[in-house]
């Protein structure tokens, strides 16, 4: 399987905040499941789209500092 990358169009906007995302410093977040690709126009937006849609809840390995060599 292949993914082909595009850089989006200078008239995009951010997928949070509808900012223009190249008046800013834009990133490109790619899920192949799904339209492949959002653009957002800064890691703060990217960061409060996240967060407002619980895209963090269930998707990482659970951390424990007394396993994970911590303290």
């Amino acid at each position: 399987m292949s993914t082909t990358v595009e850089t989006p169009g200078s008239g995009e906007t951010c997928a949070y905040c509808d900012s223009r995302i190249f008046d800013h410093d834009p990133i490109c977040v790619r899920d192949c499941d799904d339209d492949c690709g959002s653009p957002f126009c800064n890691y703060a937006s990217l960061s409060a789209y996240v967060d407002e849609n619980d895209l963090t809840t269930g998707d990482a390995c659970e951390w424990n500092p007394t396993e994970n060599g911590c303290c």
